[in-house]
């Protein structure tokens, strides 16, 4: 069973037949859809592309996403070649059934420029410092996500002399022996009661955390909404 069918499943939704999900889905005048693909755990918004009712079949029957190619005129399976693969966690359609969205395991860099994203294309907005969002800024942990993404681009780029390439070049082992001595170094300066040593030592430890939770490829909010679940629990 296909994730996208076991998805379904978990929805408490009856998955839909080919035939009922191709009547769901508005086709363009060329029979193409625009997916959006985006990274199950890290939430960036990696690529858009299109399938036709062909392609989208390949990809719920495989669980892996495949595309019509416009240019090339042909079926398109991502990574096929690259070894790039995109494993499908979830697929949706929006609203008006004229757009895909694709939640994916993404197998290193998802552009074909060797980039996590194709969108890495920045474009000022008056009134806003470059490399901010006005609405992240309201929120207080927005350092998280944008540290989660950051560490996902890592992963999937492996830049040379970047600590975190380093890290998930090192694997599991390595991750969780520093997993382990950032614990430590936040037991020792609790108990010389030195809050700025806490501070920089947490941090270290909140940094490690992320890097073990991106090679496991589980999602920050997966921790958030077990936190909701025993918060509420309690009451």
């Amino acid at each position: 069973m296909s994730n996208v069918k076991k998805q379904a499943e978990e929805n408490n939704q009856l998955p839909l037949s080919g035939e009922q999900l191709n009547a769901a889905i508005k086709w363009d005048a060329q029979g193409l859809v625009p997916a959006v693909v985006q990274d199950a755990a890290s939430k960036e918004v990696l690529m858009m592309a299109y399938m036709n009712q062909e392609s989208l079949k390949l990809t719920v029957e495989s669980g892996e996403t495949w595309f019509w190619s416009r240019s090339r005129n042909e079926l398109w399976h991502k990574g096929a070649t690259s070894g790039h693969i995109q494993k499908v966690k979830a697929l949706k359609y929006d609203c008006d059934g004229d757009t895909l969205l694709v939640l994916v395991d993404q197998a290193g860099p998802a552009c074909h420029t060797g980039a996590y994203s194709c969108f890495f294309n920045n474009v000022p907005i008056q009134g806003q410092t470059a490399g901010t969002d006005s609405s992240a800024s309201k929120d207080r942990f927005a350092i998280l996500a944008s540290l989660e993404a950051l560490i996902a681009k890592r992963d999937a780029e492996r830049p040379v002399g970047s600590y975190t390439t380093y890290l998930f070049e090192q694997g599991i082992d390595k991750i969780l022996k520093k997993v382990g001595e950032e614990t430590s170094e936040v037991i020792i300066a609790a108990k010389n009661r030195d809050n700025d040593e806490i501070r920089y030592e947490a941090s270290d430890l909140i940094f490690h955390l992320l890097v073990l939770l991106r090679e496991a490829k589980l999602p920050l909010d997966e921790l958030m909404l077990e936190l909701d679940r025993r918060h509420h629990s309690k009451k």
